[in-house]
């Protein structure tokens, strides 16, 4: 997976963050505080993943499936943007 190489540094980043995000859940569950705010830190971790997924899905349609920037039949370029779309929409 060539392209996952290319944002390496991008993506392990991102994973580093959500490791952060996952030790704060950690810590506030040793701590016993509300649980309002325990659920409010874990939905920070899946809007997170949520984001990693639809990027790495991204990435995967444009390098392996059809890059809508440089597909040549419109119907092809057009379904693959829209696939993108709904990809971003469906994980925000």
């Amino acid at each position: 997976m060539s392209h996952t190489i290319t944002h390496k540094s991008k993506l392990v980043g991102r994973v580093r963050r959500i490791k952060g995000q996952l030790e704060a859940v950690e810590r506030a569950l040793e701590s016993e505080i509300g649980c309002a705010d325990v659920l409010m830190l874990v939905a920070s971790v899946r809007g997170a993943i949520n984001g990693l997924t639809a990027e790495l899905l991204e990435d995967h349609i444009r390098h392996h499936v059809v890059d809508p920037a440089r597909e040549t039949d419109p119907e092809k370029a057009q379904g693959a943007a829209d696939l993108i779309d709904v990809v971003r929409t469906y994980l925000k």
